[in-house]
């Protein structure tokens, strides 16, 4: 598996898919204590004829690595990445907190971006008075309950009790002082003012049970995109793995229409 020096971090990633296929590579980015996994069914389904590339954000999975304080952070590494393989236009697809990453990414470089895809994502953290105390209350338990609690009820009600253990305990492996940093920097992460300045198309999908970040919050958010098209799925916060193949056909469809006319 190639990996990239990074500022202190070694970067997992992966680059599959042909480099002549006349489209702009699709780029994975996944949520916090996740991996580059997360998008396995992705990946098997654009890889035959389309780049994609994913990664392990720094401290994530097979990434080494701490020192990400914000979301800036990552999309600095992110793009660290894509120069070092040659990208220039290209197409993030970002996950909770891949998402976003994502939108920083077409912020600060609104050239590069093509197209943009939100997976249960959002512009700015907002908690209800009780529901903040419930969370700041949350990072005072013993770090492994902490990173349970907040991983089990990512997923809707009725998932295989196996996989959310699976999921849990992979995310426990995430070093805390990575976890906790950027638990930190997901709920400094406010960019919703900024969501005009965003113009290419983009594709907003939400899970309808999603209570980590409710599916009212991306509504708020694609109010003030230019051209946002929104899907509501039958899911979670965990969308990549609750409903992988819908998701895929989504991400499809969004792919192959035609750009608007100016």
């Amino acid at each position: 598996m190639p990996q990239l020096a990074v500022d202190g971090a070694e970067l997992t990633y992966d680059d599959e898919g042909p480099r002549d296929a006349g489209t702009a590579p699709l780029v994975f980015l996944h949520g916090w204590t996740a991996d580059r996994h997360r998008w396995d069914h992705q990946m098997a389904h654009f890889a035959p004829h389309r780049r994609v590339i994913r990664l392990d954000l720094r401290g994530h999975g097979e990434s080494s690595g701490t020192g990400a304080r914000t979301i800036e952070d990552l999309a600095r590494d992110v793009i660290a990445l894509l120069d070092h393989l040659g990208v220039g236009r290209f197409v993030p697809v970002g996950h909770s907190m891949g998402g976003m990453t994502a939108q920083t990414l077409a912020l600060a470089h609104p050239g590069r971006v093509e197209r943009l895809v939100l997976v249960n994502s959002l512009g700015r953290m907002t908690y209800s008075r009780a529901r903040g105390l419930l969370m700041a209350a949350s990072t005072r338990v013993p770090f492994k309950l902490f990173v349970a609690a907040n991983i089990r009820r990512a997923f809707a009600p009725g998932h295989p009790r196996h996989e959310v253990r699976e999921y849990i305990r992979a995310s426990a492996a995430t070093p805390r002082e990575v976890v906790m940093t950027l638990y930190s920097a997901m709920r400094a992460f406010d960019v919703l003012d900024r969501a005009g300045e965003i113009r290419v198309p983009t594709l907003m999908v939400h899970g309808y049970h999603d209570i980590q970040l409710p599916v009212r919050q991306m509504l708020r958010l694609a109010k003030d995109y230019e051209d946002a098209e929104v899907r509501v799925l039958d899911a979670g916060h965990e969308l990549p793995v609750e409903k992988p193949a819908e998701l895929t056909a989504v991400l499809d469809r969004f792919l192959d229409r035609p750009p608007a006319r100016a």
